[in-house]
């Protein structure tokens, strides 16, 4: 079979699955018409479709530029559908990818399956009967309370279901629009990281199909070797079908501060001394993020009271570049009296420019979805993301060669954003599979660009020039979100971790069938 030309072998696999949902009494169509794109297997099995427009959207995310085109998409109505077709596939002298898809934010074509399978995992939404989401209340101690969450369930809908009990996650990304399987396979960073660390730290207990297309159930003590190689891995070892994840007391608002700087040093140094205090106990910051300001950004402005927009741009006029410390403080009723005090306390020894210091009274809800146009759908224009992990100590050099040198110089126009803000490496488990640098501190530099789709090579071009920049000056950063597209960079992407993520494959995936899009075994 292995000789067999790509026709012949996608004809021997419709024929296979043809006989799989037959033997084992899945939904039989007697009725279905012969002439349908999915003939002759379709009439077997109406969640395995190949329609055109379905295949079209099965090969878009949310970066629109890598466009895989599968032979199928399953829309399955139950986990044990993916299992029966993740065997079906290791059962084949030739095995088909398969490539799980939720709310499609990969950029690069992550989530897409060239000649293979996608599974659709929205589809099992509608199956659930309501018991997607399970919050376990612990009304002893709020803080041993957790969330039993399928994977296709978006965080949105996460925080909705927790906040009727009081309750909400620890650690969010920017964007409540994905779901929780795909934030779980890469790490799920944000505002809270610094404090609860990746939204992989905050998981007690996994269900898996492996890429053997076993269920398997996981956690720190037991299969933990599937538990800790899933988190964090990129898809490569199975696909995630819920998640146990931790919830706390949640605070119906936020003071949201945003406070400008026209000295990185200042900036970066503010940043860190503010991580420091990491604890649930500390009396600190509950979110603290960064992002820049610059002539060609100026969607940004939106942040800030009309009446100083004047002000702020004859700021970034001047320096050129303007940098934001983005926080918020949780209270509650309780704690209403006392919180202005607090915020004044907590930012007296800051080094922001006098005057430029903008406080917001909004509800917790509003401050989690303060990126809240991030996400929703998949956007009509092209997206040049390049999301880094870089060491605390070349932090001011990327500043230097980066945003000075490279994206200021250049001035290429564009929507989006430029974040920048440090976490702690002890909030991380190094036994997953995640790659960061081997520093206390690190920071996150995102650079997320909607582009026309007439710049995208410029764009990219600039994103390239990053990198080289990185590389010769010998700033050992990790990718987040990696788009390395061979197997020597996936391998130095690694490091250390390269040959016990390669053991894992060979444990849990050995025909290399789930993920292709990542192409790190493909």
């Amino acid at each position: 079979m292995a000789m067999f030309s790509t026709l012949e072998n996608i004809s021997l696999i419709l024929v296979m699955i043809n006989l799989v949902i037959i033997t084992s009494n899945t939904i039989v169509a007697t009725n279905a018409k012969s002439t349908h794109p999915c003939s002759p297997f379709y009439a077997y099995n109406y969640n395995l479709v190949c329609d055109n427009s379905t295949l079209t959207l099965a090969s878009t995310d949310f970066g629109g530029t890598v466009h895989e085109k599968p032979l199928a998409v399953l829309e399955p109505t139950s986990v044990t559908e993916i299992s029966k077709l993740i065997k079906l596939s290791n059962s084949l002298s030739t095995p088909f990818t398969i490539a799980a898809r939720g709310q499609a934010h990969s950029v690069e074509g992550q989530a897409q399956a060239r000649d293979g399978i996608v599974v659709n995992m929205t589809y099992l939404n509608g199956y659930r009967h309501g018991k997607g989401i399970v919050i376990v209340h612990n009304e002893k101690d709020a803080w041993k309370s957790y969330a039993d969450v399928r994977g296709e369930q978006l965080w949105n809908d996460v925080l909705n279901a927790a906040l009727e009990y009081g309750l909400t996650p620890l650690s969010f990304t920017d964007s409540l629009f994905t779901s929780v399987g795909g934030t779980l396979v890469n790490a799920g960073v944000g505002a809270q990281v610094f404090k609860f660390g990746p939204q992989i730290s905050n998981v007690h207990e996994l269900d898996v199909v492996t890429g053997k297309g076993d269920l398997v159930t996981c956690s720190e003590k037991k299969n933990s070797k599937l538990f800790f190689a899933s988190l964090g891995g990129l898809g490569q070892f199975g696909i995630i079908t819920r998640a146990r994840i931790n919830l706390g007391p949640a605070s119906p608002k936020v003071k949201w501060l945003h406070l400008l700087y026209s000295d990185f040093s200042a900036f970066h140094k503010d940043q860190e001394y503010l991580i420091s205090f990491n604890r649930k106990s500390d009396n600190a910051f509950d979110a603290v993020e960064g992002f820049l300001m610059l002539n060609q950004w100026p969607n940004l402005l939106g942040f800030f009271p009309t009446q100083e927009i004047p002000r702020i741009n004859s700021l970034i006029a001047q320096h050129g570049i303007i940098y934001v410390l983005e926080l918020g403080k949780y209270y509650d009723n309780t704690t209403q009296d006392q919180i202005d005090q607090e915020i004044e306390h907590l930012t007296s020894g800051l080094k922001f420019v006098p005057t430029f210091k903008y406080v917001q009274d909004v509800s917790y809800q509003n401050f989690l979805n303060r990126y809240a146009n991030v996400g929703q759908g998949l956007p009509v224009q092209p997206q040049s993301w390049l999301d880094l992990f870089v060491p605390g100590s070349r932090i001011s050099d990327i500043n230097e060669g980066v945003f000075n040198n490279i994206l200021f110089k250049q001035n290429l126009t564009a929507r989006g954003i430029i974040l920048v803000f440090p976490m702690n490496h002890t909030k991380w488990n190094d036994k997953m599979s995640v790659a960061i640098p081997d520093e206390e501190i690190f920071y996150l530099v995102s650079v997320l660009q909607t582009v026309p789709a007439n710049m995208l090579k410029a764009f990219d071009d600039q994103k390239n020039q990053i990198l080289e920049f990185c590389e010769i000056s010998n700033i050992k950063i990790k990718q987040y979100l990696p788009r390395n597209k061979t197997h020597e960079e996936w391998m130095e992407h690694f490091g250390s971790k390269w040959q016990n993520f390669e053991d894992r494959k060979n444990e849990f995936d050995p025909k290399r069938i789930l993920a292709p899009g990542q192409r790190i075994f493909n």
